[in-house]
């Protein structure tokens, strides 16, 4: 299956990356002219990669076209381009819903609404979309898997929960400081909270029980875990974390 990008930012360089490393018969692939250094950077490193010279040069290429511009452009974008019933338009923005999709790319016979994570570079990123469809299945099978929420609206509540990504980083950089004010080298912190929070999150990905489960395996009576779970938890940080989805959650379904 050939398919072409429009819009070259660092999801389109992950999922690139994902269908084209180290693959003995990669996909073609067609990238718009939008962050040529991207798409040249693309190029020279897959030979089944080539930039196009306008995004409707892509859309002409190929069938399954995956949309990841910047969502207030998104209407400007498409309805500069011409489609035909057979294209598969898959979105990877936040918070426009399908029907001003369809509207826009019109006529295109399919519209999915996904949302790629950055993993997808290592063929690891558990893709959320709607509705099904076989084109974006196999695509989003081939880098890492797909799920599908019972309706459209729940793929909202996919994308609040990635709009975490930030907050976790700088609790782990928050820690790190921590270990650096005790009197720790900061490269040795950085190096050593990057590695327990890597290894948990293999955890995470190899486990099949709860998140409640695992977080008692982390614990045990009265140490230094629960210790630290509890003080969070009287600091009502876990409120403070479902007030911030919500707010999220309220923004996204307001657009």
């Amino acid at each position: 299956m050939d398919y072409g990008f429009i819009g070259a930012g660092e999801i389109t360089a992950a999922i690139v990356e994902g269908l084209s490393k180290d693959i003995t018969d990669p996909p073609r692939i067609f990238l718009s002219p939008r962050s040529r250094s991207v798409g040249q950077e693309l190029s020279a490193r897959f030979a089944n990669v080539e930039v196009r010279d306008s995004n409707q040069a892509v859309v002409d290429s190929a069938t399954t076209i995956i949309l990841a511009v910047r969502p207030p452009i998104a209407e400007e974008v498409l309805r500069y381009l011409t489609f035909r019933p057979e294209h598969v338009l898959i979105s990877a923005l936040a918070g426009v819903p399908l029907d001003r999709l369809r509207d826009w790319a019109a006529p295109a016979g399919e519209v999915v609404r996904s949302i790629p994570l950055p993993p997808a570079a290592r063929r690891q990123s558990l893709t959320a979309m709607y509705p099904d469809n076989p084109a974006a299945r196999a695509l989003f099978d081939s880098i890492g898997g797909s799920v599908v929420p019972a309706a459209e609206k729940d793929l909202d509540i996919f994308s609040g929960a990635t709009a975490t990504f930030a907050a976790h980083l700088d609790y782990l950089g928050t820690i790190a400081a921590w270990m650096t004010d005790q009197g720790i080298d900061d490269t040795t912190a950085t190096a050593f909270t990057s590695h327990i929070f890597g290894q948990l999150g293999q955890s995470l990905a190899e486990q099949n029980g709860s998140l409640e489960t695992l977080t008692g395996k982390h614990m045990t009576p009265g140490g230094l875990n629960e210790q630290f779970l509890t003080d969070l938890r009287t600091n009502g940080v876990p409120d403070t974390v479902r007030e911030a989805l919500d707010a999220i959650l309220t923004r996204l379904r307001d657009k």
